[in-house]
């Protein structure tokens, strides 16, 4: 699974992150040469915060890191269930149970 940040939005005065807008894309290739067939899946959301700047361990937006953010979600993201949702997406669509079209 490949967590990142897309964007963040934050506060000019005190450079707090208000929001964090996040995506989680998974991929699976099942084969090899001309006949591998590459899955994927993904999941974008947004999580809010409120920045208090005279909080312990408020880290201003110039420090921040890829990491510091991702943890920040994942304590408001299920990230095991966000991946296993993309586990079973992908498992799906290797292995469908309906189909369309007509059998002509």
């Amino acid at each position: 699974m490949n967590w990142t940040i897309a964007t963040l939005e934050s506060n000019i005065a005190d450079g707090g992150v208000t929001v964090a807008h996040w995506r989680c894309n998974a991929e699976e290739t099942v084969g090899t040469g001309d006949n591998a067939v590459t899955y994927t899946a993904s999941a974008y959301g947004t999580c809010g915060f409120t920045p208090d700047a005279s909080a312990d361990g408020f880290v201003a937006y110039a420090d921040l890191t890829e990491a510091d953010v991702l943890a920040w979600v994942w304590d408001s993201v299920d990230k095991d269930s966000t991946e296993a949702a993309l586990t079973a997406k992908i498992e799906a669509d290797k292995n469908p149970v309906s189909t369309t079209g007509v059998p002509w």
